[in-house]
């Protein structure tokens, strides 16, 4: 199996040695955050990662005038790594990044289900608070002044890579504040006839037959009410065993600009796109403004 594209940047400040995990399977989740840094726009990139060596997780902060990055790494005999924090500094400000993963439970994603708290910190105001310990989080970070909630930061995009054979599945809230909804992609890719379906709480949204001519392309459907465009590239699939990995891209509101080409869109293309999406903070004047994208990087196991 070819190896993952690394759960950690560059420029990642390390609290532990880093768990390698080599070419074993590793899964990764990265979530990207839309906040208010000192009444300055941000992104903030929490990546959980999974590997044979056991649980990471970064924190990185970009408000466009500078980037820096925390960056913890967990091995299942260092216990106390599990729970600590680190002061940033962030263009001119401090930033207090708090974290307790000592009691997290997990299912099959390495994002964390319960038992854990992510604090995100700057003077006395909470920038980004995740988890169900809060109360935790609040002890932890309380210093002489109270702790003040800035507005709820939204969650602008979500990156998943994921390992399977032929079923290949997720949760994804499309809409601020909705419910979060169960997605399977099944791929059947041996045969004369490789063919994947989408559905979404079970419900059938798509299935593409002949995916020999039809290997990339997109689809809209509706969710909560709301178009979201899906976009898939299977090529790597079919015709690419050595980077054996497919690409589908959900995006909410508007149209992405890959789509409506005389060649379907490729991978590269809608990931090019995707990132450029996240790094709008603040759109001119008359654009249309993308909703929640999801981004999901498919490994054949097999």
């Amino acid at each position: 199996m070819p190896e993952f594209p690394s759960c950690f940047g560059e420029y990642g400040i390390q609290v532990s040695e880093s768990v390698n995990g080599g070419r074993g399977t590793q899964n990764v989740v990265t979530c990207f955050y839309k906040a208010n840094l000192a009444e300055a726009p941000c992104v903030i990139t929490v990546n959980w990662c999974k590997t044979l060596g056991g649980q990471g997780l970064s924190v990185s902060i970009d408000d466009s005038s500078s980037e820096c990055s925390c960056k913890v790494d967990m091995k299942p005999w260092l216990f106390w790594k599990k729970k600590g924090s680190k002061i940033l500094d962030v263009g001119e400000r401090k930033v207090e990044v708090h974290w307790d993963l000592s009691s997290a439970k997990y299912g099959s994603s390495p994002e964390p289900l319960e038992g854990f708290y992510l604090a995100v910190i700057c003077g006395c105001e909470v920038v980004l608070l995740l988890g169900n310990m809060l109360e935790g989080a609040h002890k932890r970070a309380l210093s002489l002044s109270p702790l003040h909630h800035r507005l709820k930061p939204t969650l602008i995009s979500r990156t998943e890579h994921i390992v399977g054979k032929r079923f290949y599945s997720t949760k994804a809230q499309f809409r601020e504040n909705g419910s979060p909804h169960d997605i399977v992609i099944e791929c059947q890719i041996a045969g004369k006839d490789p063919r994947f379906s989408l559905r979404i709480d079970r419900q059938l949204m798509l299935q593409v037959k002949r995916l020999m001519w039809k290997f990339r392309g997109n689809y809209t459907i509706m969710v909560d009410g709301l178009p979201v465009e899906l976009l898939w590239d299977v090529h790597n699939w079919l015709f690419n065993q050595s980077d054996n990995h497919a690409v589908f891209m959900f995006q909410v509101g508007a149209r992405s600009p890959v789509v409506g080409k005389q060649d379907c869109a490729s991978s590269a293309s809608c990931i090019q796109w995707h990132q450029h999406n996240i790094a709008k903070k603040s759109p001119r004047q008359g654009e249309e403004v993308c909703g929640f994208s999801l981004l999901l990087y498919a490994w054949n196991s097999e």
